[in-house]
């Protein structure tokens, strides 16, 4: 997959297919338009064309600095790169482009610069200055520069209509499961691994801090979840806390830790990646230490059986 980080320097290409937008977590919604974008490449003998965002609007527009999201930048290239995309083209997200008119935006930028052969969108896409831009406007600017539109019908697991905030929304309960049914993959964090106070070493189940990637990443609730960790090309089963330690009386802020079950490595500055499967239980305060411990050993026997599954 080819980036591109300035449309300028986007070079043309024949039966160009194109979709914008922001794709957060990248999820089973956004992949109905990208499989259909490529597709639809293969058979016009074209290249499919994403045209996304950075920072996210959300970033740029709002004042709320507690704006948190399902992926990483760089997740989101490594699911577009991995559903065959050709290529990506990152516009730099400014409040000057956001003033851009959405007609303008389709004249001035796609058509001048890739010439789509094919625009598709979600169901309920809007985009430009005031989100004015939609279906109707795309159809009739398609008429007069020449490009097809498509909309692609809104997408429903479970009879559940898929979207970001419904994701979101489910990561902030803790409800893992259906969080990854709309993902249609496993959500997870990836980062350093950083010292720790040792704690879970002197308890007998040793656990790997890790430091997220991005710090607009949405962190899940707190408690314990089952997981996978990825390293060294393998996968190993661990349990994982996100929480704030209140049995440890320490006041330290929110972490994210996983002990790795069969794996016994000095993990320090390793990138790990974590793999969210299912929640196991809410984060609760313990009487002492070994309250704590036996607590650990059931969650620990209860996850082994999850992931077994």
């Amino acid at each position: 997959m080819k980036i591109y980080y300035d449309i300028e320097n986007f070079k043309s290409v024949p039966n160009a297919i194109v979709t914008i937008g922001t794709f957060d977590g990248v999820h089973r919604g956004h992949q109905e338009i990208l499989k259909n974008m490529v597709n639809h490449s293969k058979e016009l003998g074209g290249e499919s064309v994403v045209v996304t965002f950075y920072p996210h609007p959300r970033q740029v527009l709002s004042n709320d600095s507690g704006i948190r999201f399902i992926s990483t930048q760089e997740e989101k290239i490594r699911h577009l790169e991995a559903l065959g995309i050709d290529n990506l083209i990152i516009i730099k997200f400014t409040k000057e482009f956001a003033a851009i008119p959405s007609d303008s935006f389709i004249t001035d930028f796609l058509v001048k610069n890739i010439h789509p052969a094919v625009l598709i969108i979600g169901y309920d896409h809007h985009f430009g200055k005031g989100r004015t831009g939609d279906f109707d406007m795309l159809y009739k600017l398609g008429k007069q520069y020449n490009f097809k539109v498509e909309k692609i019908k809104e997408k429903d697991v479970d009879n559940v209509a898929v979207s970001s905030t419904k994701i979101r929304n489910f990561l902030e309960n803790g409800d893992i499961k259906n969080a990854n049914k709309l993902l249609g993959y496993e959500f997870s964090y990836t980062g350093k691994v950083v010292h720790g106070q040792q704690v879970g070493h002197k308890m007998g189940y040793p656990t790997a801090n890790i430091e997220v990637a991005e710090e607009f990443q949405l962190i899940e609730h707190q408690g314990v979840y089952a997981t996978f960790v990825d390293i060294y090309g393998l996968s190993y089963p661990s349990m994982t806390y996100i929480g704030k330690r209140p049995t440890m009386h320490d006041n330290r802020p929110q972490s994210i830790e996983t002990h790795i079950i069969g794996l016994d490595k000095d993990l320090y500055d390793k990138e790990i990646k974590i793999r969210f499967v299912d929640f196991v239980r809410d984060d609760e305060k313990f009487d002492n230490f070994e309250a704590l411990k036996r607590q650990i050993s059931i969650d620990e026997q209860k996850i082994i059986n999850i992931l077994n599954k």
